[in-house]
Order: C-alpha cells, then structure tokens, then sequence
C-alpha cells in the first residue's frame, strides 16, 4: 500500500531529511585522499545525533539478516550499494558513494550521492555526470496523476542513451513512516505504466548506474553490492514529495 502522508507527516519528513542533506555535505567537504571510510561515518553518527535525530542505517537489517554496522553506506568504486565503512583510505582517482538514512520523530529521509576522490578519469567524471542528472531527469516525471514508472522510463532512457547501464535487481522506494515503504520504484520500466502518482506521497528516486553491465553481486560481508563485471558504479538519491505542482525535493539543506 502507497502512504499518503497528512501535512504533520510531512513536515516531520522533511525534518529528517535536511538532516539527511546537511550530513551528506559535511560528509562530502571531508572526502579527500587517505581520508578512511570509517571516519566519514564517525562524522555522519556525530553530526546526526547533534542534531538529536538517529542514523537510520545503523543496525538496520533485511528480514532476519545481520543488522547493517554503521550510520554511512561507503560504496567505492565497484561497490554500487551498502558498502560498509572501515579501514580503506580513499586514493586519487576513486569514486565513492555515500548514502545516508535519518530517522527523527519517528519519520524518515533518505539521500545518497557520489564523490569523485582527487583526479578522477574522463569516463568516471561521465559517469558521476550521467548518474546525477538522472535522477533529476527521474524527479521532472514525479507530478500527480503520472504513473509510476514514468519516472523509472525517464532515468532508463537517459542512462543508457549515454552508454551506460541501470542496476536491476536493486530500485527505489517509498519513504516516512518507514525507511522503506511501498513503491519499489525501479531504474527502468515502460513509460504509462505502473500505480498512479498522486499528491502526498513520499518517494526515494535513486538511480545506481554502472560504466558496464547491470548485473551485480553480494559480497561476502552479505551487504556490499558489487558490480559482476567489476566495472565502476556511481549512485544518487533524493527523497521527494509529490504535490499538485512541481515535485518538492526534501533532502536539500
């Protein structure tokens, strides 16, 4: 069932995720060469929890699965989601996605986005490029009375207009009450066709598009998403809500 949320909700989520977009750019401005993934993520947890709210990501888990370490997914290079934070110092020409979750008065918001580390090559730039304006390509089609795959259309056709590829075993999804809500909302799909948008609902468009083919792996830590083919994959997300007009993007600061 697709949420639609009151004002109060809404006002609650939007809470969350400018908390949500305030720590991805702290996070960002400390993203440098031999800087470790882990002190990204001790950064993230203190920043959120000034802000008296809670990382959503930390000790989340899927089913009966192990609860997920840390408050930052680090996802480097061949890493397309849910990387785990440790010990890897960031090198010259690595890309790295940052995908944070925020829980506070009970609401949810969720974003992620992808960091070039010092001097990226000409195909990785692209591919931070493509990725991003994706999502804002995605985003336009998110009004009232499209449908929903309208928006995964939209990123398909840009994504691999541009010689890449879309993850699909991995896709959106609804977000508030819970961090993942109904709708999936998948990377592609055929335009003017899934459940009708409408005013109130809460989505997080986030498309992971990799420089090679779309399939992916689980890595033995059973929360890494790898690409299969080992190729490089960047990763953007915004949470948004649906209104009468424009869609309203929630996780900007």
């Amino acid at each position: 069932m697709i949420l639609i949320k009151t004002k109060k909700e809404i006002d609650y989520i939007r809470e969350s995720c400018k908390i949500v977009a305030e720590t991805l750019q702290l996070v960002k401005s400390y993203t440098k060469v031999g800087v470790t993934t882990k002190e990204l993520d001790l950064i993230a947890e203190d920043y959120i929890r000034s802000c008296d709210a809670i990382p959503a990501f930390k000790g989340y888990s899927q089913g009966n699965g192990i609860g997920f370490p840390a408050s930052l997914c680090t996802s480097v290079n061949d890493e397309v989601v849910h990387g785990i934070p440790g010990s890897y110092r960031l090198k010259d020409g690595d890309l790295i996605s940052i995908d944070v979750g925020v829980k506070k008065n009970n609401f949810f918001g969720d974003a992620a986005l992808t960091v070039g580390v010092g001097n990226i090559s000409e195909n990785k730039a692209k591919l931070i490029e493509v990725t991003e304006k994706s999502l804002y390509i995605g985003i336009e089609q998110a009004i009232a009375n499209n449908r929903l795959f309208d928006i995964s259309f939209a990123i398909q056709h840009y994504v691999e207009a541009n010689g890449f590829s879309v993850v699909r075993d991995l896709c959106g999804h609804g977000v508030g009450k819970g961090l993942h809500e109904d709708p999936s909302i998948p990377n592609f799909g055929k335009k003017g066709t899934g459940p009708l948008l409408k005013k109130g609902m809460t989505l997080a468009i986030e498309p992971m598009v990799n420089s090679g083919y779309f399939k992916v792996i689980v890595a033995p830590d059973l929360w890494t998403i790898k690409t299969a083919d080992g190729s490089d994959s960047a990763h953007f997300e915004h949470t948004i809500l649906i209104t009468d007009k424009e869609p309203e993007i929630l996780t900007v600061c």
